[in-house]
């Protein structure tokens, strides 16, 4: 009764420490000592996470509104993985993995956001590009039987950019397919030159309704949106934004087509003679 008593105080310690920072007290902390066996575990890594995105906030994020406006857009991210630790242990590694991929997501989006990045243009092969980020991602697709319909020119196609952070962009929206296509459709992905334009597409069927867009509508571009309303999928809500910031600051131009179920991005530069 003893150890049960404990153990019970323990877990509402934790609870408590995490819905204070899920609430935005990031200079809370649990005393590790205090705590025994699994709770001194959890305690450590709460401790970590509390730390890491304290750091991610304090010290990248220069703009104070926008600090303010990401500790409460993303609230409901935190708060939903980090109670989730509290109720099932055995989920502790995977939920701290997502918590870790949000923060870095969010500063390289602050970062590319207020332009402090720094980028290294080159004379860059598009279509050899092309052929090393779908072949990353064959497995992927394959898991969600899905399908990848790729058109690329034989020749190569050269473009002004900054290599990794244009395999960066084009990464995320492979991976924004391969999360949110529908199950076994296919996905489709071409390279043409346009009027002296490299355009790169990728077209997929949504699983989920998505969004009207226009003017008065939401815009799957902007920080933290994504197609679905329920936010129970493992997404940020970043891909598309730091995409279409990457491709803007490389000087090429970002657009997306929504069509009922129909999701399609687009990529352009201007060719290198």
């Amino acid at each position: 009764p003893r150890l049960c008593t404990r153990k019970a105080r323990e877990r509402y310690e934790i609870q408590h420490a995490i819905e204070k920072i899920a609430a935005g007290a990031l200079d809370t902390t649990l005393d590790v000592e205090q705590f025994h066996g699994q709770e001194r575990g959890i305690a450590a890594s709460v401790n970590n996470i509390r730390a890491g995105l304290s750091e991610a906030i304090q010290e990248r994020i220069r703009n104070e509104r926008m600090k303010a406006d990401l500790i409460t857009n993303v609230s409901h991210d935190i708060k939903t993985p980090l109670t989730s630790i509290i109720n099932y242990v055995d989920l502790l590694d995977e939920k701290s993995q997502r918590l870790k991929q949000l923060t870095e997501d969010l500063v390289e989006a602050s970062k590319i956001s207020s332009g402090n990045i720094q980028l290294d243009m080159q004379t860059i092969d598009l279509v050899e590009l092309l052929y090393q980020t779908g072949g990353e991602f064959n497995e992927r697709f394959e898991a969600r039987g899905l399908t990848i319909v790729t058109k690329l020119p034989h020749n190569s196609v050269m473009i002004r950019a900054d290599g990794r952070q244009l395999y960066r962009a084009i990464e995320n929206l492979y991976t924004n397919a391969a999360k949110y296509a529908l199950e076994n459709t296919r996905v489709y992905v071409d390279l043409e030159v346009e009027e002296n334009n490299a355009v790169f597409r990728i077209k997929n069927i949504s699983k989920n309704p998505l969004p009207e867009q226009g003017a008065a509508r939401k815009d799957l571009t902007e920080r933290f949106v994504r197609g679905e309303e329920s936010r129970t999928t493992e997404g940020s809500g970043l891909g598309l934004s730091i995409a279409k910031n990457l491709t803007q600051l490389m000087g090429g131009e970002f657009a997306i087509l929504v069509d009922g179920d129909l999701f399609a991005a687009s990529i352009t530069f201007a060719v290198v003679a």
